[in-house]
């Protein structure tokens, strides 16, 4: 178990480390590089985003969506007849 003084002794360890890599300026590139991996994965996301509502457009358009009503009240006789057949 780490006692208090020990712990203010690790903190200030680890400030003095990161202080001294800011100012040679080691975060600077991780950063970046981090920065830019977000940015390219958040774009990466849009474009599936864009694309999926596009899709959902185009079949509503295209007069391919079926109510919600219908489709729920489907899959709940399903289901409920699955649950009458099977045994408790």
């Amino acid at each position: 178990m780490m006692n208090m003084a020990n712990g203010a002794n690790l903190a200030q360890h680890l400030e003095i480390l990161v202080t001294e890599q800011v100012t040679r300026g080691s975060f600077r590139g991780r950063m970046l590089r981090e920065e830019n991996v977000m940015i390219h994965d958040e774009k990466t996301r849009l474009a599936a985003l864009d694309l999926s509502i596009a899709r959902g457009l185009e079949d509503m358009e295209a007069d391919r969506l079926k109510p919600a009503q219908a489709v729920l009240d489907r899959l709940v006789a399903k289901y409920e007849g699955k649950a009458k057949d099977s045994p408790s």
